[in-house]
């Protein structure tokens, strides 16, 4: 069978145009997308969206102990709220 073919790959919908649960035959004929070398550059050539992960930052553990031994809130929290303060107060 020939995988690339219209008739494979409408058989991987069901009437209503839905894309249908695959099969294990289906999974033995997934292929590395280094095989195909002209979509494998297309893909390695879109960028990537800025995350908005946070950045970790080690903390002294003499700070991390002080931040502890304050409120009911994470060190995290409470870090992040004095830096906050702290870039308020030094705006430009």
């Amino acid at each position: 069978m020939d995988y690339h073919s219209e008739e494979y790959l409408n058989g991987l919908t069901d009437d209503d145009g839905e894309v249908r649960e695959l099969t294990a035959e289906d999974f033995a004929q997934f292929r590395p997308i280094q095989e195909f070398p002209e979509m494998y550059a297309f893909f390695k050539s879109l960028k990537r969206p800025e995350k908005d992960d946070p950045e970790p930052v080690e903390i002294a553990p003499d700070v991390v102990r002080a931040f502890r031994s304050h409120g009911d809130r994470s060190v995290g929290e409470q870090v992040n709220s004095a830096l906050r303060d702290w870039l308020r107060e030094h705006a430009a």
